[in-house]
């Protein structure tokens, strides 16, 4: 039994080196064959079906789930199924992946020779090399693992580590086979932060009706009235054509309160910060953010080919959840 702390703390670490361990192993079964199924995927006009049974078939849909993200098509078929109905899903041009440990279940016994049958590619991901699904695949990916990091080397543990890694590693390779750029990752993850970090650009944010502005001239009072009328924390300074001057913050009003100037004499262009911060509307809203984290700045000034065109909040950027 173990009771101790000292006790647990070790058991997990002995479990983490274990599957550390097994994990780097794979690297002497990164060979010719591997080369060989990372090109024939690649160059596939088929799907990828992966399939499994067991915690083999959980890591079958994780790899599924991993490669449709990175620009393979795949799909899951639970071994168990297949034999019932299931079968259908591969299509002639599909390729076929099958994981297992043993490689020697009766569901891999009835399935593979119907797979083999049909004509399709199949490649087997298995710790052991001599079983019957080993040697009736076309290729191998070899996941062999010494021992379980399950005390009664039982539990799937080493194994089912072994074959996820094995899965990113097919699945990265091909990723650069493929070319796939930030771009393509924002197009298939238009949900999630990462996504909207990729894809979503400064104009996507602003309200065009919305652009507070003064002139050069302005008077102080009426420049604090635009300032609270927009609810944006700023004004931008434009001079007579309509070029970006400067910007003048609710901190630069604050500031000069605190100086004690006279309100009657000031204009905008005596407190604006002549030199503002401004990004094109085209640029990823993410490089707005980074432009305020750097500066210490809450809002930056969008402009369109030249022009000014609004201001963007870095409360814009938080609330669409990009950062």
């Amino acid at each position: 039994m173990y009771n101790s702390d000292t006790d647990i703390s070790k058991l997990a670490k002995e479990v983490i080196e274990k599957e550390a361990s097994a994990v780097a192993n794979l690297k002497n079964y990164i060979d010719k064959s591997f080369t060989e199924i990372s090109m024939l995927i690649f160059k596939s006009t088929g799907r990828l079906v992966i399939t499994g049974i067991g915690k083999s078939a959980i890591i079958a849909n994780k790899i599924v789930a991993t490669m449709n993200s990175t620009g393979t098509p795949a799909i899951f078929m639970h071994a168990a199924d297949a034999i019932h109905g299931d079968l259908g899903i591969i299509q002639p041009e599909d390729i076929v992946i099958f994981i297992s440990k043993s490689g020697n279940t009766p569901e891999i016994k009835v399935l593979v020779p119907l797979i083999r049958k049909m004509g399709n590619t199949l490649i087997a991901m298995v710790s052991n090399i001599d079983s019957y699904l080993a040697n009736h695949a076309n290729f191998i990916l070899r996941t062999t693992v010494d021992d379980e990091a399950c005390p009664n080397n039982l539990a799937p543990t080493s194994s089912t580590t072994a074959q996820m890694v094995m899965g990113d590693a097919l699945a990265v390779t091909l990723l650069k086979l493929r070319g796939f750029t930030q771009q393509d990752f924002a197009k298939l993850h238009p949900g999630g932060s990462l996504g909207k970090r990729l894809y979503t650009r400064v104009a996507d944010l602003i309200d065009r009706r919305s652009k507070p502005s003064v002139s050069l001239n302005e008077n102080i009072q009426n420049t604090i009235i635009n300032i609270s009328a927009n609810r944006l924390g700023a004004t931008v300074v434009l001079d007579e054509n309509g070029v970006v001057s400067g910007i003048i913050t609710d901190g630069d009003v604050r500031r000069m309160l605190e100086r004690g100037f006279g309100l009657d004499t000031l204009q905008a262009k005596d407190i604006m910060s002549s030199k503002p911060k401004m990004v094109d509307a085209t640029e990823l809203a993410v490089m707005a953010f980074n432009i305020m984290e750097q500066n210490k700045i809450t809002s930056v000034i969008v402009t369109e080919r030249g022009k000014y065109i609004g201001l963007v909040h870095i409360h814009d950027i938080i609330r669409e959840g990009i950062v």
